[in-house]
């Protein structure tokens, strides 16, 4: 099959360095790739033969009349010229697009393989024991446990679990502080039971986090996994555990953890996930790692005890925890988001196990079809340089500001959505470009230096929504 890539004068070079080692013809017309219009691309038709065509896929031209006169499919290429060689390559295992770019193709499509390759790997994989369905240990993939501290002060419990359950967790754990009750805690798990199957999966699994025995056995009736036992509240409550046939995290104090499973073995406990006690970096980080060692039992690998104690951007720190834990051999692996900073991070760790899970046949964790790139990106993207004759130095705006007399406007966001509030009516939209225009289309603005403005804050209130973080009109993002 003879491929015609249909391309601009400036964007040439990096569509030849691109496509180097494929079989491809290259025809130009015109400076700018964005800009073939249809009878442009007729002629390099007529002058190429091929089979198909592939434009840039920033083109936004119609080309249907191309096609009916040529019989020749014109599909959208990738929007980089750099991505013409990932394209290329996925040629007759990706269905191409007349509207759509091909790089946005394409990562959905490696998007959608790898996640349906993680729930085969999951169908097919061994396990020490099942909890509602949800394997532990074997060669099933790390399961993620997502804690909510000090659950009994949380003023929306319900759709708190709710959300960390549909960012990713496996396991919701409620966290209670030494200043909770029984009844807190009883009070606390009540408050769950309205939660709609529909939303969260019967395989979703709750568990109470306190050392307190008192606390562990009002926990007992509305969970399946109780953290964290040891020599001291062995001997009190584990009996009631094994009774109520739930897992138990078993952790080591002055006794070694595996005096401490021993102990819970002998009072009928006979889920047991083993947990070395991960250190904050600082307080014995690489030391903690060295007590992860091969065990009969699902290893607990306590991630967010790292994360929270670092001022560092969470989705790399919770990445490379996920890979020591893979290593080290976890079953189930530990967030929270218990500050601002950390906001997000269950998706991230949820990610983060994805990729690991995928690694299972190779050396690394990348080109997996699935990453955690945020801000960064994979590869750089090669644009053609500008040209120009004259240069024109911009100038400082000026101090004094001519407000629009149509009025002003006041930008937030709530939820998930931007809005812009003029004289008491609120325009809402989760894009900024939408906003803007019906700002616009409504008369509500009417200068020139109050539009550019406008679009800057609402696409810093996108971002936002984007990325998470807090919205400050006028503020730096």
């Amino acid at each position: 099959m003879t491929i015609l890539l249909a391309t601009g004068k400036l964007a040439y070079p990096i569509v030849k360095e691109s496509t180097d080692g494929f079989d491809v013809k290259i025809a130009v017309s015109g400076k700018i790739a964005a800009f073939l219009t249809p009878a442009a691309l007729e002629k390099i038709i007529a002058e190429n033969p091929c089979d198909m065509v592939l434009v840039s896929g920033m083109c936004t031209a119609d080309f249907s009349s191309v096609e009916e006169k040529t019989k020749i499919p014109v599909f959208r290429g990738p929007r980089h010229a750099a991505d013409l060689g990932i394209v290329l390559k996925s040629i007759g295992k990706v269905k191409l697009s007349r509207t759509t770019p091909a790089d946005e193709l394409i990562s959905e499509s490696l998007k959608k393989d790898a996640l349906e390759r993680i729930e085969s790997l999951e169908r097919d994989a061994g396990f020490s024991f099942e909890i509602k369905g949800l394997k532990f240990g074997g060669n099933s993939r790390m399961k993620l446990l997502a804690e909510i501290m000090d659950a009994h002060k949380e003023k929306d419990l319900e759709n708190k679990v709710i959300s960390f359950f549909k960012s990713g967790a496996d396991i919701v754990d409620l966290g209670f502080g030494f200043d909770a009750s029984p009844e807190d805690v009883t009070r606390a798990f009540e408050s769950l039971k309205g939660i709609n199957e529909e939303e969260i999966s019967k395989k979703c699994v709750l568990a109470a986090d306190t050392q307190n025995p008192e606390l562990i056995k009002a926990a007992l009736p509305h969970v399946d996994i109780i953290l964290s036992l040891h020599e001291e509240n062995i001997p009190v409550i584990a009996k009631d555990i094994a009774g109520a046939k739930k897992a138990a995290v078993i952790v080591p104090m002055e006794n070694s953890l595996e005096n401490n499973i021993l102990y819970a073995k002998e009072a009928g406990i006979e889920k047991i996930i083993a947990d070395p006690l991960l250190m904050p970096v600082g307080s014995g980080l690489i030391k903690s790692l060295s007590n992860f060692k091969k065990s009969e039992y699902p290893l607990f690998f306590g991630a967010g005890n790292v994360t929270e104690l670092i001022d560092a951007d969470s989705p790399g720190v919770n990445a490379l925890l996920c890979g020591m834990a893979k290593e080290a051999g976890a079953s189930v692996i530990f967030t929270s988001e218990h500050s601002d900073k950390t906001k997000g991070a269950i998706r991230e760790m949820r990610r983060a196990v994805e990729m690991m899970t995928l690694m299972t046949d190779r050396p690394y964790p990348k080109d997996l079809g699935l990453s955690l790139f945020c801000i960064k990106e994979k590869r750089k993207r090669v644009t053609p340089a500008l040209e120009y004759e004259n240069v024109i130095i911009a100038e400082k705006m000026p101090d004094d500001i001519e407000y629009d007399p149509l009025g002003n406007l006041r930008i937030g966001i709530e939820g998930d959505y931007i809005v812009a509030v003029h004289k008491n009516t609120a325009y809402k939209g989760k894009c900024w470009e939408d906003v803007f225009y019906t700002l616009v289309k409504d008369n509500k603005v009417s200068l020139m230096d109050h539009a550019a403005y406008l679009g800057k804050e609402l696409y810093k209130a996108e971002l936002a929504l984007k990325f998470k973080r807090s919205f400050d009109q006028d503020g730096p993002f």
